[in-house]
């Protein structure tokens, strides 16, 4: 999109617009004076990203979108105040690192890395209270917004929170930023992290693949391809994003981009709309249409087809490839069901949109002992699911989107170190839904990959066929 079409897209909008349509999945602070000061004090912070990096993702996935590149995009489910540490950071950026290397093998395409990272602080739920021994409270909705403790002090919203999360996620970008670029990346050594993973008994199925990951870094050594002599091989590029939920929050950090005088999201790279937040006279798609970050949409079950065009149209007017993202999220078994007709619809528009997959967020159920969680089986069923249709329509299954962590919990079941719903108890930390651990992550991502490389050979054929 040329400047003068940025600018007549988002003429007519403006960034406190959003306060004058339908809200859900939002508070309601009982003290609108401390919320007052707490927005006008984030007006005057820097953002935390910067228009230019924006861009340049929103121009990678336009690349995702025709085919030539893959985007990995994972992280928490919300990420907590009291788990923020160094080594989390560290941990799930390291993991991060290992599944793109993987996913990179595989597709034979460079990988696109964005992190559930340095946002992800407010969650929608399923309902408003949730009730303990008898006692009924609001729900927690991420840190952002209010406490985890079920405690009445706790669940009430509190906007100087805002400001606690502002700081932690510039304290994430900053840590980020430095092992993206400092040596941390490089990829000689993602490459003996990977060879760990699969030095164990467990892993030992996988051992093929690293061996070949090992030998093509062995072959372009000998070339004298390397770290010092290709920067690439020593530093990435790393892209945040969360739920654009809680608006108050989005509003206080759009800024004007001075380059091309159109508004920008400054909380992260890329922003997405939830399932529950996607109605399209709603306040949280006002908001999004008129930013130029990369927007992603969550389409579950109950996405239809007209809703969906109305939805394309209104966040991507101009029709913009590697604008919008498209995260289906369905559950195993279900994908054939809804999938074909949004990819019908999403062709009867002509759209440039980039296909996702969200295998997490229909596949959450109650464990024998009581614990909120997912199967790695069934995580992996969807993922193949959605692949599978893809082919069949003859579409390009552009992403996968997991909600993972660095750490060695115990919240999701199975994985080549199994994990039965007895584990859970161990080392169930998570604040809101279960999420894969580093192991199943990267088992995963060896699972997408081999799906990736049978893509790719049973295309070929065809491909030297238009070649000849």
């Amino acid at each position: 999109m040329t400047q003068d079409n940025r600018k007549t897209a988002t003429q007519s909008w403006d960034k406190a617009g959003w306060r004058n349509y339908p809200r859900v999945q939002m508070p309601e602070y009982t003290d609108p004076a401390a919320l007052a000061a707490v927005e006008a004090q984030l007006r005057r912070y820097p953002p935390l990203v910067f228009a230019g990096e924006a861009r340049r993702l929103r121009e990678e996935l336009a690349e995702v979108a025709a085919g030539r590149r893959f985007l990995l995009q994972g992280g928490d489910c919300a990420e907590s105040f009291n788990e923020f540490s160094a080594d989390n950071i560290r941990d799930t950026f390291k993991v991060i690192l290992q599944m793109a290397v993987v996913l990179t093998w595989g597709a034979q395409l460079p990988v696109v890395k964005v992190g559930r990272m340095a946002g992800q602080f407010a969650k929608p739920r399923s309902a408003p209270t949730e009730t303990v021994g008898g006692v009924e409270l609001p729900s927690y909705r991420g840190d952002i917004i209010n406490g985890f403790d079920f405690t009445p002090e706790a669940r009430i919203p509190d906007p100087q929170r805002m400001l606690s999360a502002y700081t932690q996620a510039a304290a994430s970008l900053n840590l980020l930023r430095a092992f993206s670029t400092g040596g941390f990346a490089d990829m000689q050594r993602v490459q003996s992290w990977i060879a760990d993973f699969v030095g164990g008994s467990e892993a030992a199925k996988y051992r093929d693949i690293a061996d070949r990951i090992r030998d093509a870094m062995a072959f372009m050594q000998a070339a004298g391809v390397n770290s010092d002599t290709a920067h690439q091989l020593s530093k990435v590029d790393f892209y945040t994003s969360h739920e654009a939920l809680l608006l108050e929050y989005e509003e206080a950090l759009a800024r004007i981009d001075t380059t091309t005088d159109t508004p920008v999201a400054g909380s992260g790279h890329m922003i997405w709309i939830g399932d529950r937040t996607r109605q399209p006279d709603g306040a949280h798609v006002e908001f999004c249409r008129g930013v130029q970050n990369p927007i992603g949409l969550k389409c579950g079950p109950s996405t239809t087809a007209e809703d969906l065009k109305v939805l394309m149209e209104k966040l991507n007017p101009q029709n913009e490839a590697g604008r919008l993202t498209l995260i289906a999220r369905f559950g195993a078994g279900k994908v054939g069901d809804h999938l074909p007709r949004l990819i019908k619809a999403v062709q009867e528009e002509g759209a440039n949109v980039v296909w996702s997959c969200d295998p997490m967020h229909g596949n959450v159920i109650k464990s024998s002992t009581g614990y909120k969680t997912r199967q790695f089986d069934s995580i992996l069923r969807e993922v193949r699911e959605f692949f599978g249709v893809h082919n069949a329509e003859g579409t390009i299954p552009g992403g996968v989107h997991f909600e993972m962590t660095g750490k060695d919990v115990t919240e999701c079941t199975g994985g080549v170190r199994a994990v039965t719903d007895e584990d859970l108890s161990d080392r169930y930390h998570t604040a809101c839904d279960p999420r894969l651990n580093a192991s199943q992550s990267l088992e995963l991502a060896f699972l997408v990959a081999e799906e990736l490389r049978a893509r790719r050979e049973a295309a070929a054929p065809q491909r030297n066929a238009e070649a000849v």
